[in-house]
């Protein structure tokens, strides 16, 4: 069968092919295929090949020339806080002179800080702010991201944030899949009355399944916040309106998030930067994805997860970036993996798994999307890096050349295209 496109002349494919999780030993495997092509039909990959292509070729499919160099699935991001109004560098003294970030919450700032400028933005500037994140993802190779609300802590802008995502879902070449974190701090007005508040957020989680704003519900399981009782209860109410559960566990004080998560089959515990050596060994006993966000210990100067510790007791491992406006100001995804490389000791294999098709699985959309694989969506990066080992080496930088989603040229040359998808074949 002819394909609409097929990218050519890549020096090298590197993807997974192991049906996800993949965890333990398995993360460090990477199939290669060298001198390749990749040929594309309806948005999905129609062979991935290193001989001739002649037979996919007709007068209406167009060739493009990856240049000589290596390709990769489109990077997925699964721990994301993209709408949001305003920014935070007033706290970045603080953070500087090692204030801890509960005491600047309880404070007024950090969390509900964002809180009263996102209660106080209207759609479009939500909507407007969030569009130029994504842009930025794009151009870093992000092809699909999770969002979540929880600037809002009150129905009507959680929902406000939650159509946000909705609508650039439509509007943008990046995939979003949302969450709704109505828990992710306590409001003022609750101060002194969690429960009332745990009440309005159960409550509030059938106004988001009816207006199906989003899949997954998250908790801030923490101490001072909300402790495991309050995020079992929660996440046992988000579970009987077929939410699935996601949990930020063990960021800060080890209260056993992580272990909460793994016996409620949530699709990821995230964090676990104070994981202990039993939790780990709860968590390899399920498919709960252990997703590690190494740019916000970077940026707070924090420790950084086990992820050697996690790897070895054969936890399926991501890794995310956390992009929010109070620990991880950055859309420089590259940056997330070099950290995840040199900060918590994983190899480029395990990296590339761990951004690809181990994400994918947490969002279940591995069926269509994580690796190049014929049937499967065709999201692709091409990166102008000699191997995988440099995109790692030569950090800092933005490596992607050009980014394809669906299919469709989103990123040629560096500059992200228009909806009209003109490019010139080469």
């Amino acid at each position: 069968m002819a394909a609409d496109l097929i990218i050519h002349n890549i020096k090298t494919i590197y993807t997974s092919n192991l049906k996800p999780p993949v965890r333990g030993r398995q993360m460090n495997d990477i199939q290669e295929l060298e001198k390749a092509y990749i040929a594309i039909k309806s948005g999905r990959i129609e062979k991935v090949g290193a001989d001739d292509f002649s037979a996919y070729v007709s007068s209406e499919t167009r060739l493009f020339d990856a240049g000589n160099n290596i390709c990769v699935p489109g990077f997925i991001d699964s721990h994301t806080h993209l709408v949001f109004a305003g920014s935070r560098e007033e706290e970045f003294a603080q953070k500087l002179a090692g204030v801890p970030y509960l005491d600047i919450l309880a404070a007024g700032g950090g969390i509900l800080s964002t809180v009263e400028k996102t209660r106080s933005a209207t759609l479009d500037e939500l909507y407007q702010q969030a569009y130029q994140s994504l842009d930025e993802m794009l151009l870093y190779g992000v092809t699909t991201i999770e969002a979540k609300s929880g600037y809002g802590l009150d129905l009507n802008t959680e929902i406000k944030q939650l159509e946000v995502a909705k609508r650039l879902n439509l509007d943008h070449p990046i995939d979003i899949l949302s969450t709704y974190l109505g828990a992710h701090a306590l409001p003022k007005e609750y101060k002194d009355n969690k429960q009332g508040f745990i009440k309005e957020i159960i409550s509030d989680m059938q106004v988001i399944k009816a207006k199906d704003l989003a899949k997954f519900v998250d908790v801030f399981c923490e101490k001072g916040v909300f402790d495991i009782a309050d995020t079992q209860q929660i996440l046992e109410a988000a579970l009987d309106l077929g939410f699935v559960p996601r949990i930020h566990a063990d960021e800060i004080e080890p209260i056993g998030g992580a272990e909460l998560g793994a016996n409620m089959h949530a699709a990821s515990v995230d964090h676990l930067m104070v994981i202990t050596d039993s939790e780990i060994d709860v968590l390899a006993r399920t498919n709960t994805i252990a997703n590690l966000l190494p740019a916000t210990s970077f940026y707070l100067n924090k420790p950084y997860a086990p992820a050697r510790k996690l790897i070895d007791a054969n936890v399926a491992v991501s890794v995310s970036s956390d992009y929010n406006p109070g620990s991880t100001p950055s859309e420089n995804f590259q940056l997330t993996m070099q950290l995840a490389a040199n900060k918590l000791r994983m190899t480029p294999k395990e990296v590339l798994n761990a951004v690809t098709i181990n994400p994918a699985y947490s969002l279940g959309i591995d069926n269509d999307h994580g690796s190049i694989e014929v049937g499967k969506v065709a999201d692709i990066v091409i990166l102008k890096s000699k191997n995988l080992d440099f995109l790692f080496y030569h950090y800092g930088i933005n490596q992607t050349l050009h980014v394809f989603k669906a299919g469709k040229p989103v990123v040629i040359n560096r500059t992200v295209v228009g909806k009209e998808n003109n490019y010139e074949t080469h």
